[in-house]
């Protein structure tokens, strides 16, 4: 008849501990955050703690990337030194530079590409307005996905399938943004810069000697 009273202390116990835990952690996150966490509304405050990227699209992934290539960047001095700017003598020496130069100058022109799609984009305020859409669609689809499985004509929506969906809520965006004529701009101007360049550059003199090296004796 006594084990009654230790069982509704222990309940007592262990409810006082776990409310002390649980308010004991809104504090250190408020604190962590300089305090502003604690003024904003549960879903935001949570947001950072949401893993709402794909998986193989984390931020870690791009800033590797990212890292990797800024690191391998030919200097921009010698990369448009018009010195070392001269006309192929033949068709064969014009497709031994391109081959050469792609594989040399590879990230500088990468960087080339990912500023003209910058240019193209911040040029375009009705482009910036459907990437804004294309983000908060598969932002939102991703959410939903987290809370509970979504499912489209039978089958689960899994991380490419969001991409594809909010795609497809934004695709009337993009149309009326003229992305079509964008995305050709930017493929013609990338071609037309990084291929000018990689046929007028003229080799580096270690590709030169390494190449010297190779021809039969």
């Amino acid at each position: 008849m006594t084990s009654g009273v230790p069982k509704g202390e222990n309940c007592l116990v262990d409810m006082d501990s776990k409310a002390g835990d649980l308010f004991s952690a809104e504090p250190a996150d408020a604190a962590g955050s300089g305090g502003v966490v604690g003024n904003l509304p549960p879903w935001l405050s949570a947001l950072p703690h949401r893993l709402w990227l794909p998986k193989g699209l984390s931020a870690s992934v791009a800033k590797e990337w990212f890292d990797r290539r800024r690191a391998s960047i030919r200097p921009w001095a010698g990369f448009v030194d018009h010195r070392k700017f001269t006309k192929p003598r033949n068709f064969g020496e014009l497709c031994q530079r391109v081959v050469r130069n792609f594989d040399t100058y590879n990230s500088n022109y990468t960087f080339i590409f990912l500023g003209l799609i910058l240019y193209c984009i911040i040029s375009s305020p009705m482009l910036l307005i459907a990437l804004a859409v294309f983000v908060g669609a598969f932002y939102i689809i991703h959410l939903k996905s987290l809370e509970s499985k979504l499912v489209v004509f039978g089958k689960e929506v899994t991380g490419p399938h969001q991409l594809g969906l909010a795609g497809a809520v934004s695709l009337p965006v993009f149309w009326l943004a003229g992305a079509g004529a964008a995305v050709f701009w930017v493929l013609g101007a990338t071609m037309f810069v990084i291929g000018s360049h990689a046929a007028f550059r003229e080799l580096e003199v270690g590709s030169e000697m390494e190449e010297l090296f190779m021809e039969p004796v």
